[in-house]
């Protein structure tokens, strides 16, 4: 894959910036210690270790989602680059702040001729990618144990809920894109993540 070096730093910022407002909004005592500026908790063990968290599961979520849908855009011979939204971006800390979250860090956006069929794969590429990651972090949750099997049993809520959020039919999300291309693979796509999200929140539920 080609980048050009805003991108790199548009990404790396991108990532930063989610793995934080999802460290907040899953650890609710990490508003308190950042409000009160107490640098002594914020350089402590379990804060890094839920920033960390984060970072390796919603962080690395969002950064190959977005690589699925630039190096899929790029063999279909489109220029493609990320850019990030930073006031979405800004949002998504100050709602994570606030108890809830709402996260449109940027996308991948791609210019050339270009067919129905190959943007709906484009626009796929990204939620594939999520459910292939759950499937690899279910194999760690199962095998490893420690800070690595939390990783892995995050690692798969996280990303079934990018899939299955980023499927939904609506708005600019990769579910409308899909869904004008071919109502059966949406409907396979939107079942398999969106199924499956349902399925493991409802069960296990989720929360660093």
């Amino acid at each position: 894959m080609r980048f050009a070096r805003r991108e790199l730093v548009d990404l790396a910022i991108a990532w930063i910036a989610l793995g934080v407002a999802f460290a907040l909004f899953f650890t609710p005592p990490l508003r308190q210690i950042l409000l009160a500026g107490d640098v002594d908790l914020l350089l402590s063990g379990p804060v890094f270790r839920s920033f960390a968290l984060s970072m390796l599961t919603a962080g690395i979520g969002f950064l190959l989602h977005e690589l699925a849908h630039k190096l899929v855009a790029q063999r279909f011979g489109q220029v493609a680059q990320f850019q990030a939204d930073y006031g979405m971006l800004f949002l998504a800390v100050a709602s994570a702040f606030a108890g809830f979250l709402f996260a449109a860090p940027g996308a991948v956006y791609h210019r050339g001729r270009i067919t129905k069929r190959q943007n709906g794969l484009i626009a796929l590429a990204g939620p594939v990618t999520n459910l292939v990651l759950a499937v690899g972090f279910a194999a760690l949750a199962l095998f490893a144990t420690g800070f690595l099997g939390t990783v892995g049993t995050f690692g798969v809520g996280i990303n079934l809920l990018l899939a299955g959020f980023n499927m939904l039919p609506f708005g600019p999300l990769d579910g409308r894109t899909v869904l004008s291309w071919s109502v059966v693979v949406f409907a396979v796509a939107f079942v398999a993540s969106a199924g499956s999200a349902v399925a493991v929140f409802l069960t296990f539920g989720i929360g660093l």
